[in-house]
């Protein structure tokens, strides 16, 4: 009965595969890119690429293709490297002739000039937009006939080169933050002053706690942006222009007027911004935070809802 048993249970059962030899699995192609055997496509190329070792190292002709061209995007003189083991892949193209390695050396001429070209286009053209902005401003300060006058008896070589100097140096200008200086000032010099002290108060009345948590605060700065500096910068003999006709249309020299106008514009909008930063360093040093209860919820609720 027990040796029914034993040699019943020897025999390998039907629903079970068979046991694969270990050689035969060591042996057996597995490609890494769509995973597929050599029981399931005897007729593909086959092709060791790299150094990996193991399973990793057989993989389809076809499919390393596509995946080369993936990672080419397109063109063919990219480098293409293992994933795994960061061996290159040599590939080799077959010769098609002259024609076709002349073609191909002029098309990767164009392709790797391209970038300077559209470089220097780009510069040409902001070269002759600031030329031309040059000369409207110029038109503008002087006077439009006067400026015409001026430019045509100029020298050439002096305009290509002081005509787009122009919105460069508005923008240069424009870059330089005289506001603080002024302000840094008034607040070192100027605390004591009743008129001034009036209008533009640099002096907190606070405890000592405040009075160290003031000192300990950054001066207060606007971020830089370079599009507000830009159109600033820009706008300015337009904006002079304005403030000269409005307040010192007695002049007759256009130049004196765009003059005094922009230094009007300026000094106004200087002030403005002094006073601006001032109580904005004066509200962040008086801000306090609240205690998390329900009136102060609600207060802050109401507040943030009518703001």
């Amino acid at each position: 009965m027990n040796n029914d048993t034993r040699s019943h249970s020897s025999e390998p059962s039907e629903n079970e595969p068979p046991a694969i030899p270990l050689k035969q699995k060591e042996s057996s192609r597995y490609c890494w890119v769509c995973f597929a055997t050599d029981e399931e496509d005897r007729d593909a190329a086959w092709v060791q690429p790299c150094n990996c070792k193991g399973t990793t190292k057989w993989v389809h002709q076809a499919c390393l293709q596509r995946w080369v061209d993936e990672k080419q995007k397109g063109g063919n003189v990219g480098k293409v490297a293992c994933p795994q083991c960061q061996t290159e892949y040599i590939i080799v193209f077959p010769n098609m002739g002259t024609v076709v390695l002349i073609l191909d050396t002029v098309d990767s001429f164009i392709y790797k000039g391209c970038p300077f070209l559209a470089a220097g286009i780009v510069v040409g053209a902001v070269y002759w937009c600031a030329v031309t902005y040059g000369a409207i401003t110029v038109m503008q300060v002087i006077g439009q006939k006067e400026g015409l006058v001026l430019m045509e008896q100029a020298d050439p070589l002096i305009l290509l080169i002081g005509l787009p100097a122009i919105p460069v140096a508005l923008v240069l200008g424009k870059m330089i933050n005289w506001e603080d200086a002024v302000l840094n000032f008034i607040r070192n010099n100027l605390p004591h002053v009743p008129l001034v002290k009036h209008f533009l108060p640099f002096r907190i009345d606070v405890g000592p706690a405040e009075a160290s948590r003031e000192n300990d605060l950054p001066p207060i700065s606007n971020p830089v942006s370079a599009t507000r500096i830009l159109c600033s910068a820009l706008l300015l003999p337009t904006i002079a222009n304005i403030f000269g006709k409005l307040f010192y249309d007695n002049y007759k020299s256009n130049f004196h007027k765009t003059v005094l106008g922009g230094l009007t514009f300026i000094l106004l909008k200087g002030c403005f911004k002094i006073y601006h930063k001032q109580q904005q360093y004066i509200r962040q040093c008086q801000r306090k935070i609240l205690d998390y209860t329900a009136s102060n919820i609600s207060t802050y609720v109401r507040n943030r809802s009518s703001e």
